[in-house]
């Protein structure tokens, strides 16, 4: 195997633990969901089929145009919205809050206010935000030994040996570790493995004022807020000046597009981006948009034959994927906390946004990453006051 195709190994493998603990994590909520909505079985594979094709292609897409590993996601904080939220209306009804919602996001691209926005947020509040943000996977790595001591404990002994050693595939043998440990502890369950195609399902949106309302509105509200927001700063964090609004633009439109199939919301990856932003993908951050290209390939391949992934992804249990993820991303943490301190200046607030995002509160339906960054904003205006003479 050439050498160049060997330096790829780690953003491919990055782009697959992204995936993996993206649909892991979070794709019970967006089973509950589609039911909350009535949606039938059919439909709830649509739901899966449109949001892996939205992903995958954005992915692929972006992180070409820009080469960057811009990873897209759907939106979790904005599925946990819908299962609360969309019981009583009817399914069309559903569709055409997602619609409003995702015409109130390419609004936001196309004028560039968003952008602005963010572009005024200093470097070391946003890194502060990102490193509150990817907190608890970190915990979770220990949290995990609690129930399952071995896999865990061998998984961290395995990661620190080989960041030692062969540091550029130290996220490769974990994985590789964690799942021959897993299968020796007999802690796979394929009960769910079936191979099958998922076929679209066509809702065509009914405009509700109650629901545009009271659904629409919030469903933009959070993912702008608890997605966007946090997205942004991974790339930045991480060195990467994408332009904003064409990311933002683009998640719209595909969002716009895939609404009648069932794609709610896609938006900028946090998490999962920062496991493909980071030094583990590979060492030149030039190439680590392979990552994005492996993670959207992942994604197509969650879109085509979606219950079979996910029956296959179901089967790995839960301390082996968090502890993968919070392997993965122990370096982006580090990074972005040192980042986040460097500045004498921004310390103290940087660490407020640290410490409030990290906090998990939710106030008015909107997640903590935002309630950070306002925080350290709003901290670091009022330290950096100049007295005014008398």
């Amino acid at each position: 195997m050439p050498n160049n195709t060997q330096s790829y190994v780690p953003a491919i493998t990055a782009g697959f633990i992204a995936v993996l603990v993206g649909f892991t994590g979070s794709a019970v909520i967006i089973f509950q969901a589609a039911k909350a909505a009535g949606a039938t079985p059919e439909q709830i594979g649509s739901w899966m089929m449109a949001l892996g094709l939205g992903m995958g292609l954005t992915t692929i897409g972006l992180s070409l145009r820009y080469r960057a590993p811009v990873i897209t996601a759907w939106s979790t904080p904005g599925a946990a919205l819908l299962a609360t939220s969309l019981s009583g209306f009817s399914m069309a009804e559903a569709v055409g809050a997602f619609v409003f919602s995702a015409v109130l996001i390419i609004l936001c691209g196309v004028t560039g206010w968003f952008e602005r926005i963010m572009d005024r947020i200093p470097l070391s509040i946003a890194a502060a935000m990102l490193a509150g943000v990817l907190f608890q996977f970190g915990v979770e790595v220990f949290v995990s030994m609690q129930t399952e001591f071995v896999l865990v404990t061998v998984m961290f002994g395995v990661y620190l040996i080989s960041k030692r050693t062969v540091p550029r595939y130290t996220m490769i043998i974990v994985l590789v570790v964690g799942f021959v440990l897993c299968h020796f502890f007999g802690l796979l369950h394929f009960d769910e493995f079936e191979w099958r195609a998922v076929e679209p399902d066509f809702v065509a949106p009914e405009f509700s004022l109650d629901v545009l309302i009271g659904v629409g509105i919030p469903l933009f509200v959070v993912t702008m807020v608890s997605q966007n927001m946090p997205g942004i700063a991974v790339l930045r964090a991480s060195g990467y000046q994408t332009p904003i609004s064409p990311l933002i633009s683009w998640t719209g439109i595909a969002t716009l597009i895939l609404a009648p199939l069932g794609g709610f919301a896609l938006n900028l990856a946090a998490i999962t981006a920062a496991i493909c932003t980071g030094r583990e993908a590979h060492e030149n951050p030039d190439k680590r948009f392979v990552a994005g290209l492996s993670a959207g390939f992942f994604y197509l391949l969650l879109a085509m034959c979606g219950a079979a992934v996910a029956g296959l992804l179901a089967a790995f249990p839960s301390e082996f994927v968090f502890s993968l993820a919070g392997l993965a991303l122990l370096g982006t943490i580090a990074t972005s906390l040192q980042s986040a301190t460097a500045d004498n200046a921004s310390r103290e607030p940087a660490i407020i946004t640290f410490l409030v995002t990290a906090s998990g509160i939710t106030l008015f339906g909107i997640g903590a990453a935002f309630w950070g960054l306002v925080s350290g904003v709003v901290a670091l205006f009022i330290v950096n006051l100049r007295r005014t003479p008398t």
